[in-house]
């Protein structure tokens, strides 16, 4: 059991960092801890890609996916290339959501999501 955990350790990391962001989205108020819990998820989902992609076969582990001589296994490159993708889509993401945010602060002065409920309530 010790042997399995020491080994898939990047699982491990890959689903506590996909927790914690889900837990930070979900459980917290506050719109700026909400948008760094999607980028801990974000970066969980990217860590189980790579790893996922990782190849070993009879003790030998896969290469780069660049043609040399005397290589006969590689890495898949899709999920690599679906990751970098992913990467410049999470980074657009982040910062319409922050421009956002600092529209509703400018707004309204508050960036917790209940007080913001009762203030729409109170119109």
């Amino acid at each position: 059991m010790v042997d399995l955990l020491l080994t898939r350790y990047n699982y491990i990391a890959a689903f506590l960092l996909i927790a914690g962001g889900l837990y930070m989205v979900i459980g917290d108020r506050n719109f700026v801890k909400k948008v760094i819990g999607m980028n801990l998820f974000q970066t969980g989902i990217f860590l189980f890609f790579i790893t996922a992609a990782f190849v070993e076969v009879d003790g030998m582990t896969g290469a780069p996916p660049v043609i040399t001589d005397g290589v006969d296994l590689y890495v898949s490159p899709l999920p690599h290339v679906l990751i970098l993708t992913a990467i410049v889509v999470g980074v657009s993401l982040t910062a319409v959501a922050l421009t956002l945010i600092i529209r509703i602060y400018r707004e309204y002065g508050t960036l917790r999501e209940d007080v913001l409920r009762e203030m729409d309530t109170d119109d």
